[in-house]
């Protein structure tokens, strides 16, 4: 049976989910926790009615995770809703964290039917395409600032929107050690990274979250999209206009800041 006051608190965030507000900071008791918040962000996705387009990997870099006192990443369920063709704008509030540059891969749904634990070499055949992406991350919550894996965990992960750049057809591509940046004119922003601090490299973060979906047993009737994790950190949006993130050899992908 379900704690009360927890699926309180999982039905006003879910509420603030789906319609785009900003409520009152949850309890810390759902949020400190990693153990707590992923079973508070699983109660709130099952009460989501609403078209899955993937999953997506947070807390990859690894530095974060050192300095948060945690061994792995976690990750979430991304809706179809906030998933946006390139160059789509996104409005964002005071508490929008940030923009991230990230190589997501398109899994075929015969994933589902691997049997075997879920390595980088037996994955490989399930990935159809390969792609640039913009995430725009920030909470549903009045507060700022990442005290605790769990705070990111329990807010959805933490996904506003997702922006998709031009597909590529996945033919073993490499994404270690590629040089990435997102860049703002206006702003005279430009901030450089590497694919290599994705969780050691990104598709070793996309075999992390393959992984879990077969502990969890998740399973889609369609194709779905990994988000792998941010290749520069989380990037303060410093003006309301356009940015464009590029990943060497992969290509690159924009979006107008509202």
């Amino acid at each position: 049976m379900i704690n009360k006051n927890l699926n309180k608190y999982a039905d006003r965030i879910v509420n603030a989910f789906l319609k785009n507000k900003i409520i009152s900071p949850l309890p810390k008791k759902f949020t400190k926790k990693i153990s707590n918040a992923q079973k508070f962000r699983k109660l709130c996705e099952s009460k989501i009615n609403k078209p899955i387009s993937g999953f997506k990997a947070a807390g990859t870099g690894i530095p974060v995770l050192k300095k948060l006192k945690e061994k792995e990443p976690f990750y979430a369920t991304v809706y179809k809703h906030n998933v946006l063709k390139n160059k789509k704008s996104v409005k964002i509030n005071k508490f929008t964290m940030g923009i991230e540059l990230e190589v997501c891969y398109l899994i075929k749904k015969d994933f589902f039917n691997l049997k075997p634990k879920a390595t980088k070499k037996n994955i490989r055949k399930f990935i159809t395409h390969i792609a640039p992406c913009i995430e725009i991350v920030g909470y549903r919550q009045k507060k700022k600032g990442i005290k605790s894996l769990g705070d990111l965990c329990s807010d959805f992960g933490a996904n506003v929107k997702f922006i998709i750049g031009q597909r590529k057809k996945f033919k073993n591509q490499n994404t270690k050690n590629l040089k990435t940046s997102i860049i703002n004119k206006k702003a005279n922003q430009v901030v450089n990274g590497n694919t290599n601090t994705v969780y050691i490299d990104p598709m070793n973060s996309l075999r992390f979250v393959l992984r879990k979906l077969q502990i969890d047993k998740i399973k889609l009737s369609k194709d779905f999209y990994v988000f792998t994790g941010s290749s520069v950190g989380v990037v303060p949006i410093l003006s309301k206009s356009f940015y464009k993130g590029v990943i060497n050899k992969l290509g690159s992908v924009s979006t107008k800041i509202n």
